[in-house]
């Protein structure tokens, strides 16, 4: 028996916050994103090798690709090309039942914007590590820089939200958010996979910043905003609240 407000991870929702997770049902964003990359990805699964090396060659985001051939857009189209059938079921797992809390919370376009940032700076920065290391076909694809920065915004969005991950461990949603980055920092240490830590290392980056009060650039925007226009305001002299007259203690006899 769980405690009341006790979200599961990759379980089910309690009554009392029912509301803002709606249980497992996907969200239309999170819909799109997945059916996106499992109807490419598959494509590549179940093609032979000549079509994979041509898929590959046009449209798999590695360092060879972006800055040897030019083919920038593959920083776009590879974030929905998954080769690991293991990696691929997982990023649906995740995409239906964990993302669609934040697409909640954020609404569709702002959701969209995060997938956008976070995918595009993760493989951008993970192609610029493998160029630079000699990596050149090193694949920067999935949706992994994403989904580890998802885990980021839900760790600081829902800090304190309980969490029970697969109903076993006990968790907040800030336990949980350090608890996989601890194994993704000691995976990609032991198999230095150097430029995919870079990926992931820069949307996470790019999450903290996009969610964070502090360093989000849209309230930073708003903030200035408001400060200049508050700069501006004056008081008319007109405005101002006449001073009391004194009162007039012997005009009147009871």
């Amino acid at each position: 028996m769980t405690h009341p407000g006790t979200r599961w991870y990759g379980g089910g929702v309690s009554s009392s916050v029912r509301s803002r997770f709606s249980g497992l049902r996907i969200t239309r964003g999170a819909l799109i994103v997945a059916g996106l990359e499992l109807g490419l990805s598959l494509v590549w699964l179940v093609s032979d090798e000549a079509t994979r090396s041509l898929l590959t060659a046009w449209l798999a985001a590695t360092p060879a690709n972006v800055f040897e051939h030019g083919r920038v857009w593959t920083l776009a189209s590879g974030v929905f090309l998954e080769n690991n059938f293991i990696a691929l079921v997982l990023h649906m797992a995740v995409l239906w039942m964990f993302v669609p809390t934040l697409e909640r919370f954020w609404g569709t376009a702002r959701f969209y914007r995060f997938v956008a940032i976070t995918s595009l700076v993760g493989s951008l920065a993970g192609c610029g590590v493998g160029f630079a290391l000699g990596v050149p076909d090193i694949a920067i694809g999935g949706l992994d820089p994403f989904i580890y920065a998802s885990i980021v915004a839900f760790g600081i969005v829902y800090a304190r939200q309980p969490v029970q991950f697969f109903g076993v461990l006990p968790l907040t949603g800030r336990q949980l958010m350090y608890g996989i980055l601890g194994f993704l920092a000691l995976s990609v240490v032991v198999q230095g996979h150097w430029a995919l830590g870079a990926a992931y290392g820069a949307a996470m980056l790019a999450a903290a910043i996009m969610t964070s009060k502090r360093w989000s650039p849209g309230l930073a925007w708003r903030r200035w905003r408001i400060a200049r226009a508050r700069a501006r305001l004056t008081v008319m002299s007109g405005g101002k609240s006449q001073p009391p007259r004194p009162r007039d203690e012997h005009k009147w006899l009871n």
